[in-house]
This record gives structure tokens, sequence and C-alpha cells, in this order.
């Protein structure tokens, strides 16, 4: 029977092609950086790109539905194939899937030109195509406890068909319920799939070390409580942003989700950064909760833009770049370690994430943290695409 190491030596083409994470993590980087240099000009009136979208709308989707598609893209071809202990998708047809992508970008960025609804279709083209090519695996191999990962996927992929909808319908679609659906899906994956590979990756780290106070395994009762609440507020936000009941319901989902990262010993492993990102990556969730729940109560003291950038920026920035990173000098058999260079891209996007909710506190140097904030994600993303493009470019094989 043919192995997946097998299947990935015998392709002969691009390198880039070999695996998915390859594409979809080196392009989810740069175009991270890139989108960014962009948004700087278009936020300060000296750049227009020629799309219908206005440029927060531009700005919120590519770095949604754009960067984070094509992570998710990159994570779950590289997952599945050791979820279901079937071959994974290589050479042209996995080209095929990135180019759907670039295909796109581009779309969405010369929209300006073409009608809305062959935009929306050629945007989701490669999400359809990762679905069909997902469910396929999953039935085939009949890994049925990860179905709740391919529900997430179709909720993220129908959230971007909204978001297009209400892009072509309405003069603002960046604080719409496309958007709200979408960075919840992004939002359950890091709790569902981070739930799963923090306390593992920590776990690992720790016995390799010597250690005996161990993280309390994933999904336990209180995990599958606080993933319930978390989903629970998620829903609320998603139709009654602004109420109440949601922001009571959003701070309870937080301290809970405070409560279950606690449970994973991340204060063990402040001496390994490829280990301590996964922890602050994931403290961003409850954060984001908290302060959404915040500022539904005090929304002049807690803009809620900026709480939103807590999970955008913080939460799906950080760990995707914390996942992005481990996978990548795993998968291609060298040494689970953070070097100074990665230390460097994890703090600059920390400081991203801090920059830009300072700005919703101080309106009078907003402007400054808008651009610190773009400048830090720029960094952090155009350093990634340095120290890990060769990685990704390169034959070596392993892990």
């Amino acid at each position: 029977m043919t192995t997946s190491a097998e299947r990935i030596r015998a392709w002969s083409g691009p390198v880039i092609l070999a695996y998915g994470f390859r594409p979809f993590f080196l392009g989810a980087g740069l175009w991270a950086a890139c989108a960014m240099a962009v948004w700087i000009p278009l936020l300060s009136g000296l750049f227009d790109l020629p799309t219908r979208f206005d440029a927060v709308t531009w700005h919120a989707h590519e770095f949604l539905f754009g960067y984070l598609g094509a992570v998710i893209a990159g994570f779950l071809l590289t997952a599945v194939p050791n979820w279901t202990g079937r071959l994974p998708v290589v050479g042209w047809q996995l080209g095929t899937l990135f180019a759907l992508w670039i295909a796109g970008r581009m779309a969405v960025a010369i929209s300006l030109y073409l009608p809305p609804w062959p935009v929306a279709l050629v945007d989701l083209s490669m999400p359809l195509a990762l679905i069909a090519c997902l469910t396929r695996e999953i039935v085939a191999g009949k890994n049925w406890r990860n179905l709740v990962v391919l529900g997430m996927l179709i909720v993220f992929t129908f959230a971007n068909a909204v978001y297009h909808w209400q892009a072509a319908t309405m003069d603002f679609a960046a604080d719409s319920s496309g958007l709200r659906i979408g960075l919840g899906a992004g939002i359950m994956m890091i709790a569902v799939i981070g739930g799963r590979i923090v306390p593992s990756f920590t776990r690992n780290w720790l016995v390799k070390r010597g250690g005996t106070r161990l993280p309390i395994p994933p999904m336990q009762p209180f995990d599958r409580f606080a993933l319930l609440i978390l989903l629970g507020a998620i829903l609320l936000w998603v139709v009654v942003p602004d109420g109440v009941i949601t922001g009571s319901i959003l701070i309870a989902a937080g301290v809970v989700h405070l409560a279950r990262l606690a449970r994973w010993s991340g204060f063990r492993t402040l001496a390994e950064p490829l280990v301590w990102v996964l922890h602050a990556g994931y403290a961003f969730l409850p954060i984001g909760a908290l302060a959404l729940g915040f500022s539904a109560f005090w929304p002049a003291l807690v803009v809620q833009s900026a709480a939103q950038h807590v999970w955008m920026a913080g939460a799906i920035g950080l760990m995707t770049l914390a996942v992005m990173t481990r996978a990548t000098l795993g998968h291609t058999g060298r040494d689970l370690k953070a070097g100074a260079g990665t230390l460097a891209i994890y703090l600059c996007l920390i400081g991203a994430v801090l920059a830009r909710l300072i700005a919703g506190f101080s309106l009078g140097f907003a402007g400054a943290l808008y651009i610190v904030s773009g400048l830090c994600w720029i960094f952090a993303f155009g350093g990634f695409g340095i120290l890990y493009g060769p990685m990704l470019l390169q034959s070596r094989i392993g892990g």
C-alpha cells in the first residue's frame, strides 16, 4: 500500500506542491503582509483599489476570508490525511486549489470591473472545492469524529457568501452578520482544534523535559461545557451584537475559557516560544470574548471594533502564525524549537494586537497607532515569509 511519504516523494514537480501546508502557508503569510501594506495607504487615502468593496470592507474580507481561508486550507490538507489514514492531496490537484485561492484574491481586488456574482463565485470556488475534497476523505476514511471540523468549514464558507451578498447590497459590510458568522466560525475552530493541540503539544514538550505536572487531557466534560457556552455566546453575538444578554454570555464564555486555558500548564512552557505562543494565541480568545462583552455594557469605554480585533488579529492572527511556524518546522523534518527570528515575529504580532486595541481607547492617537499596528503586522508576516519561505520551497521532507 502506498504511504503518504511515498506519494509525496513520488511527486517530481515543484516542491511547493508536495504537501498542502507548503503553498497555502506561504501564500497566507505573504498575503497577510502584502494586504496590510496596501491597507495602510488605503486607510490614509493615498491609494485606491479598483474594488466594489469600500476600503474597510475589503480589509476585513481579505484578512478573514482571504488570509484565514488559506491557513485553514493548508492546515486541513495536512491534518486530514493523519486523521483519516488516507493519502494527501499533492501535485497539480493541490496546485489547482491554490490557483483558485489566488484567483479569489484577484477577483475581489478588481471587482469594480466585474458584476458582483462572478466575483463571489470565483472567491468561493476554492473553499467549495476544499469542502468537496475533505468530505470525500472523511467519508472514505470513516473519520466521523472530524465531521464537526467540516461543519465549521461549511459555516465559514457560507459566511463568505453572505458577506459578498451584503457587500453588494449594503453600504458597509464590514459590520455585518456575514463578518460575524465568519469570525465566529474561525473562533470556534480555534476553540475546538486549539483545544486538542495546545494541551497535547504542551504535554509532549513537558514530558520530554521530564515534567511531572502535566496539562489536563483535552476534551473532558469541562471542555465540552466551555465549547457549548462559547457557541451560544457567538450565536447571540451574530444576531444581537449589542445586547445586554449577549454581553453577559460573552463575559461568562471568556471566564470559562480562561479557566480552560489555565488547565493546560502554559506557565510551565516559558522556556520555549514555540509552545507558549500557542497558549498566548488561545488567550486572546477569552480576552476577546470579555472585551466584546464589556463593549455591550460600556460602548463608549470599550469600542466594539477594537474588541473585535482582539479576536481577528489576536486569537486568529497569533494562533495561525503559531500553527504555521510549528507545522512548517515539523513537516520539513526540523527541530521543534523557535529561534530568535521566530520569537521576534511572535512579539511583533502581539505588538500589532496591543497597538490596535489601545487605539480603540486613545482616539487622539488612533491614526498613529493604526500605522504602528499595521507595521508590526507586516514585520510579523513578512518575517514569516523570509524565515519560513525557504523551508516551504525546499525538498526536505520529514516529520
